[in-house]
């Protein structure tokens, strides 16, 4: 096990050694995505200077290497989540496709008019809209758990909300907008108990919670690499090897086969089925570099010091005039959303990064969160374990910046 010393750390990530308009970059955008050690641009380098092949169809040596980094990847993500085999872990762009993928192979062929979805209120774009086309493809209905001011979840409510029509409850480990921790072990106890599958939103999750599939006993768990300090463009869909052996395949292409002729098609077994297509290999690869980055220091000890750094910009910030937190739940992971006095939060945004310090302004692709708060936006800092204490006070003294020259 790696010693935690975040000078050390910091050395590993290129990128945070520049400056941003004549100041020291303090880059506080990291639900956005994250970015990359040097263990993972060296990892995809690797590949792509000596074993770049296509996979799982050539008889030659650098495919044969390909093949094999690509499906260790597989292996790796497969033991990060506890899932039981390499089977359950199919290789997706990100999040999004992933809950598409579940949308429409999955609940699609079972669901008719009048069945109903069930989400919440707190969920990114990419756990809304798939949802919404679906039920404007079947006439299902689109059920929605109420959320609270302190940007926890209602669940006074929820025994009725998961009923004999639910045909999934799909919803969000961590929220993007305000980082408020969702309780979805017990949402997923409820549900199974009444015979309900669940997937669960893990974009947000993965980089900063310990995360045990099997103990929480979902059907399907989601993420995207690039925030867990891997490349773009890959992620994951963990499923339960039964419902992915029956649902239909997602696309059809290549490598998703194992024989084609114009009378018909047998497909690949899994998780090939799902991986139509050439995949991302050097994202695969890159992806179980950052696994293996981070497990050298244990989740424990980073999810130790980014609540550290949480806790202390929230106390610092609540310990000024004119700024507002939004989203104040007793569980909270790395997500500091905030509203400064007569600052539009876009204004904000600009005037932190003169000052070299990169957030996130907007409505997080949440505008549900926003409407709620009647509110158009926030100015969002969220860390990462590579953040410091230093950088803490460097968002404080850009607020303070920011109320200067709208004071």
């Amino acid at each position: 096990m790696r010693a935690f010393d975040i000078e050390q750390i910091r050395a590993d990530f290129p990128i945070l050694h520049q400056q941003i308009n004549g100041q020291p970059l303090v880059y506080l955008d990291n639900a956005a995505s994250s970015q990359k050690p040097l263990q993972v641009i060296e990892a995809v380098d690797h590949y792509y200077r000596t074993d770049n092949a296509n996979v799982h169809r050539g008889v030659h040596r650098l495919s044969q290497r390909a093949t094999d980094a690509f499906e260790a990847s597989r292996s790796t993500v497969r033991d990060y989540l506890n899932a039981s085999s390499d089977r359950e872990i199919v290789f997706v762009r990100g999040a999004t496709e992933a809950i598409n993928l579940v949308a429409q192979s999955f609940v699609r062929p079972m669901i008719v008019e009048g069945d109903e979805i069930l989400i919440s209120h707190l969920e990114h774009h990419a756990n809304i809209v798939p949802w919404q086309m679906l039920c404007e493809q079947t006439g299902a209905q689109l059920k929605v758990i109420p959320m609270t001011d302190t940007g926890e979840l209602d669940l006074t409510q929820i025994d009725e909300l998961l009923n004999s029509r639910t045909k999934i409850l799909s919803i969000g480990h961590v929220s993007n907008a305000l980082g408020t921790v969702n309780p979805v072990k017990m949402l997923t106890e409820k549900a199974r108990a009444k015979g309900i599958p669940v997937l669960i939103d893990g974009a947000q999750a993965v980089p900063h919670l310990q995360v045990d599939v099997q103990a929480l006993d979902c059907d399907f768990y989601v993420f995207s690499g690039h925030k867990l300090f891997a490349p773009t463009g890959i992620g994951v869909l963990y499923g339960r090897q039964q419902l992915l052996e029956a649902m239909p395949p997602y696309q059809g292409g290549g490598d998703m086969i194992l024989s084609v002729s114009f009378s018909g098609t047998i497909y690949n077994e899994l998780p090939y089925k799902f991986e139509a297509g050439t995949p991302h290999i050097a994202g695969a690869i890159g992806l179980a570099a950052a696994i293996d980055y981070i497990q050298q220091f244990g989740m424990e000890v980073l999810a130790a010091h980014e609540h550290h750094l949480l806790d202390l910009a929230t106390a610092k910030l609540q310990a000024m005039d004119g700024v507002r937190i939004i989203g104040t739940a007793k569980e909270k992971a790395s997500v500091l959303s905030f509203m400064i006095d007569g600052v539009h939060p876009h204004d904000v945004g600009t005037i932190f990064d003169q000052q070299g310090v990169a957030i996130r302004t907007g409505h997080h692709c949440a505008q549900p969160v926003m409407e709620y708060f009647d509110i158009p936006a926030t100015a969002r800092a969220s860390f990462a374990f590579y953040n410091s204490e230093q950088e803490v006070d460097a968002l404080v003294a850009a607020i303070k910046k920011t109320q200067e020259l709208f004071g």
